[in-house]
């Protein structure tokens, strides 16, 4: 039989996976077998899915879309709700309350109710984040400088985010994997400056935003501590 605690976790990643999607996913219906009635005939219709592979691969696409512009593409990519921030003008600290409200009932797929909408939990009780989130703008040269000699640049659980820039330009100053910071997320982890340090602390997130005209590279690196 499963443990109180291993039942626990269960249903708060289950949770965790309803904040994540549940901007994005309707509230599924119920469904029944009807079982079988008349006769059955067997498909005579090509596969949809087939169909449009054969298509694509008869399709000249260095023609429709020349190599260079379908690395241009790639290469000035931005995400049509990336989240522009501030430059940070003081140095500040404070904790980010990460408790989500559930938007839609969560069913258990037994025809019941898991979790009712509107029940609140805070993911930060259950489980531990391990890495730091660093946000900046890359547009900003200051700030790409401000990281690049500070020591998260060598921390391998730093995430780097980008609220501007080009992904491909600091990626490649850098040399590492850069994401692009989004309005959701933006939005989830309360930011208001950037540069950004977030961490793990207790049940919250602590957001520390540096004024790079006047701090030196961090040269110590946020003490994480579970919940």
């Amino acid at each position: 039989m499963p443990s109180t605690t291993g039942c626990r976790a269960a249903s708060v990643w289950t949770l965790l996976g309803v904040a994540v999607l549940v901007a994005s996913v309707s509230a599924p219906a119920p469904a029944k077998n009807l079982g079988q009635v008349g006769r059955v005939y067997p498909i005579a219709e090509p596969d949809a899915l087939q169909e449009i592979e054969e298509r694509a691969a008869a399709i000249r696409w260095e023609e429709v879309l020349p190599e260079e512009k379908r690395r241009a593409l790639v290469v000035d990519y931005r995400p049509r709700d990336l989240a522009p921030l501030p430059r940070a003008e003081e140095e500040r600290v404070r904790a980010v309350d990460m408790t989500y409200t559930l938007e839609v009932d969560l069913p258990d797929g037994k025809g019941g109710i898991l979790y009712p909408k509107g029940y609140t939990f805070n993911p930060l009780e259950y489980v531990f984040y391990p890495n730091v989130l660093v946000v900046l703008d890359g547009s900003d040269p200051e700030q790409v400088t401000w990281f690049r000699e500070s020591s998260l640049a060598r921390d391998p659980r730093v995430r780097l985010l980008l609220s501007g820039g080009s992904w491909s330009e600091v990626s490649a100053a850098l040399e590492r994997p850069v994401y692009y910071l989004t309005a959701p997320l933006r939005q989830r982890l309360q930011l208001e400056a950037v540069p950004a340090v977030l961490w793990h602390s207790g049940v919250v997130m602590e957001v520390k935003e540096i004024d790079v005209a006047k701090t030196e590279p961090p040269e110590t690196q946020p003490a994480l501590s579970g919940p």
